[in-house]
């Protein structure tokens, strides 16, 4: 089981996502939890070592479990996400190649998608926050 916290941020009703460098899919921002932190603890470390900001306003928007793209089959993600703001504007940094902003049509059109962002873009866009 990869245990993560993850931050849904959405900007003109779309859910911003990353692709880390050398990674074909995009995901999630934010990352595993360490041992001894709390979820949220953890959002708050990787966003800024993700976005380089800080996350603001943050409130718990579920646990989410799904098979872990990217790993070995049977692998599991539990991943706990956070609906939030952003202190300024994110830029990529660290393992971080790309920043983009989708809707659930264009990031489910995408060749390649993670399954635990795709339950995040559905229970967003069910709660009418994206289209």
């Amino acid at each position: 089981m990869i245990r993560t916290a993850a931050l849904a941020h959405i900007r003109d009703r779309r859910l911003l996502q990353t692709r880390s460098t050398g990674k074909d899919v995009f995901y999630m921002a934010g990352g595993k939890i360490d041992p001894g932190e709390t979820p949220e603890t953890a959002l708050h470390r990787e966003i800024r070592e993700e976005l380089g900001v800080a996350a603001t306003a943050v409130t718990e928007l579920g646990v989410f479990e799904a098979e872990a793209y990217g790993h070995p089959a049977g692998t599991r993600l539990h991943m706990t996400c956070y609906l939030g703001e952003l202190a300024d504007e994110p830029s990529p940094s660290g393992e971080i190649a790309e920043l983009r902003w989708f809707t659930l049509a264009e990031y489910a059109a995408m060749p390649h998608v993670a399954p635990g962002s795709l339950m995040v873009f559905e229970r967003v866009r069910d709660l009418g926050l994206i289209d």
